[in-house]
């Protein structure tokens, strides 16, 4: 396997947390994002959207980090990282879109860099976007995993270690890369006890530490 990616993408971050969790070995193949090298031939010649992450294996290629986690899951089945049941596999679903579909979007870098490089907006402006966006997103991941620790406690179920379950899913696979950018953009993240929770829990774990930003060959203080 070889994984194009770039430290610092929180897509990418999924990809190397569930490679992680599944004791996958791949090629780390670095796409400088801030310097532009995704926009390059060479990378544009295997990736047709130009982003990362870029998974290749057995002669195709994989984007989305979404998909490529799914296709992870479906290859490579143990440990599983959604729910036996078509119930719990669409919650842990709707708590990774959260993030993938709803709070990302918004502040991936190809949108700061227009809101700075376009629009002109400051850089507070920036920063103040960000956060708004960040914070109003895990307020709703917060009270989506209330709701659901209620419906765990009214099914006699235990209560969740993570975002769902006693075992990492792909919901955390997206929490933490997120709450990891919060962090560096200074995102006020208290009152959220649940999704911190699972955070913590999450890095405890061998593999959430190899995937993190700072454990990557081209990591950059």
């Amino acid at each position: 396997m070889k994984l194009h990616n770039y430290f610092r993408s929180s897509a990418s971050f999924r990809v190397r947390i569930a490679l992680a969790l599944k004791g996958l070995a791949y090629d780390y193949i670095p796409v400088h994002l801030a310097r532009g090298d995704h926009k390059l031939p060479g990378y544009a010649e295997v990736s047709a959207d130009r982003l990362v992450p870029l998974l290749e294996v057995d002669g195709e290629r994989f984007s989305q980090s979404m998909a490529i986690i799914e296709y992870l899951d479906e290859t490579h089945p143990q440990p599983p990282l959604l729910p036996a049941d078509a119930a719990g596999r669409a919650r842990v679903r709707a708590l990774a879109q959260s993030i993938a579909c709803e709070i990302h979007p918004l502040n991936n870098l190809r949108v700061l860099k227009y809101l700075v490089r376009e629009l002109k907006v400051s850089e507070d402006a920036k920063n103040t976007w960000y956060r708004h966006w960040v914070r109003e997103g895990l307020e709703s991941f917060e009270r989506q995993l209330a709701t659901l620790a209620a419906l765990r406690q009214q099914a006699g179920l235990p209560p969740s270690v993570y975002c769902w379950g006693g075992t990492p899913t792909l919901a955390d696979c997206c929490l933490v890369p997120q709450i990891f950018n919060g962090q560096r953009f200074d995102v006020n993240l208290d009152g959220l006890p649940l999704t911190m929770g699972a955070f913590n829990a999450c890095m405890q774990l061998p593999a959430f530490q190899q995937a993190q930003p700072s454990s990557c060959p081209d990591n950059e203080p």
